[in-house]
């Protein structure tokens, strides 16, 4: 017969923090002392102090907050692992994050939480090189590559008046806070912003779509301006980077930190409910698993999924939300010999084409040589859309008859096929309007966190999360 699990005790006073346990043991594998609903049951009868669903970056943020004031917790996760759209997969020796994403090193939240240099974060060019007439042409950050900027200043991407536009609109977005670009009352779609600020069609087609686009998965720039002013003022105070084992160490790192028995996988859970149907009682909702078992919170419930997910467990409980189209991408790996890739710099490569279906596309094992097994090299390659009526294979012989007009065709066309990740809520649609400063709380003792609550950035997330459990607190007089 097996044996109940206890969950972490809800007497705060008794509660101490547990051992950490090493940032590698989190590599790709659920760490010794988590535990899967598959594996034991919940005794039904225990509860404990705040109940997280969801072990993205916004529920490993709220876990955080949590921990730090000796809270105890309860972070179930459907999957196998922490990370939610943040996860890195090895393939045969192979470094591959779910998607094409950049850790930008000025968000200021993440700044607070992670430790940047046990993440070994490896940087890319400040810059890019952009597809355009049959060849490429630099954008290169000034202030970081003077000479390159210099000598680029001529070049067919933008003319010499955009180029003084986008000095400009460093300036404008550097003197203002991060609190007060992401509450302006006076937001229009990035497109708008960028023809109001007077950059040429030329520079908006060849630079701006592929390169923002290729950030919001939006290629239109019917993204926020208050996002667009919030990533280009992080831009021009960091640096694009990967972590050298991968995206997915930024979770792993988070876990880390927290107590592993805290941690639920494989766990999936199917409704919240209140006892009497509604938040009319001062009692946090219940949590009902798919396997029918059912845990209960003492403080309270915080529901760190994606939007759509959050909405079907808030059936019931409140009126549904309209949601705009998620944002979706396609990345498509290749492997190849060190001798085939044609470049050694790391850079990111912008189609400024306005032709084919690549986006943008890097040498991953330029940036982190870590991401192939010695000897060997990995190539990423970025699409706009779902692609839905497009096979895989398919996909990857466009890409590569694509980009064999970009670089040579023989080097190309060796390279093999590895895996294709279609990421089908790649980010939340954050058009104009949008309300960057969600309130966290739906009801009594139950709080939203995630992405779509904030700015849809690693940073949101994690603020979310934090916020979520600080709007807790203060209603149940912990802080």
């Amino acid at each position: 017969m097996p044996l109940a699990i206890s969950l972490p005790t809800s007497s705060f006073s008794h509660f101490t923090p547990r051992r950490r346990h090493g940032h590698a043991i989190l590599r790709y594998k659920r760490f010794p002392g988590a535990r899967s609903s598959l594996e034991e049951p919940y005794d039904k009868k225990n509860q404990t102090g705040v109940i997280i669903i969801g072990a993205g970056l916004a529920g490993l943020a709220a876990a955080t907050r949590l921990n730090s004031e000796r809270i105890p917790f309860l972070l179930l996760e459907a999957s196998d692992a922490v990370g939610g759209r943040v996860r890195t997969d090895i393939v045969d020796g192979f470094f591959l994050d779910r998607g094409f994403q950049i850790f930008i090193t000025a968000y200021p939240e993440a700044k607070k939480l992670l430790d940047y240099e046990a993440l070994d974060l490896q940087r890319f060019y400040a810059g890019a090189k952009v597809f355009y007439g049959g060849k490429f042409h630099t954008v290169a950050d000034p202030l970081r590559h003077f000479w390159d900027s210099v000598a680029s200043i001529t070049n067919p991407i933008g003319s010499v008046v955009d180029k003084g536009l986008i000095a400009l609109t460093r300036a404008r977005v550097l003197i203002k806070s991060d609190e007060e670009i992401l509450t302006a009352a006076d937001e229009v779609t990035t497109i708008d912003l960028l023809r109001k600020i007077g950059f040429s069609e030329a520079i908006l087609d060849r630079f701006f779509r592929p390169f923002f686009g290729g950030i919001f998965f939006d290629r239109d720039l019917e993204t926020t301006s208050k996002l667009f002013d919030f990533i280009f003022r992080c831009l021009a105070l960091g640096e694009n980077t990967l972590p050298a084992m991968g995206i997915g160490e930024i979770p792993n790192q988070l876990a880390a930190k927290l107590p592993a028995s805290s941690f639920l996988f494989n766990t999936r859970v199917a409704s919240i409910e209140y006892p009497n149907g509604s938040d009319s009682d001062l009692d946090p909702p219940s949590v009902r698993l798919q396997d029918g078992g059912v845990l209960k919170a003492e403080l309270g419930v915080i529901v760190a999924v994606e939007q759509h997910e959050a909405d079907k467990l808030l059936e019931g409980i409140r009126e549904p939300v309209t949601i705009k189209p998620a944002r979706s991408t396609i990345c498509v790996y290749f492997t190849a010999e060190p001798s085939q890739i044609p470049v050694q710099d790391p850079v990111l490569f912008l189609n400024g084409s306005s032709t084919g279906i690549i986006n943008n596309m890097f040498f991953a094992t330029n940036v982190a040589r870590t991401y192939a097994p010695p000897g060997k090299a990995l190539v990423s390659v970025s699409l706009i859309g779902s692609f839905e009526d497009r096979s895989d294979d398919d996909l990857a012989a466009e890409v590569l008859r694509e980009l064999s007009g970009w670089f040579n065709e023989y080097s190309v066309m060796s390279w093999k096929h590895l895996k294709t990740y279609r990421i089908k809520f790649a980010q939340p649609n954050q058009c104009p309007p949008t309300d960057l400063v969600k309130s966290p709380r739906v009801g009594s003792g139950l709080y939203l966190c995630g992405d779509y609550m904030t700015s849809a950035t690693f940073d949101g997330a994690l603020v979310s999360g934090r916020r979520a459990v600080e709007v807790l607190l203060r209603e149940k007089g912990q802080i």
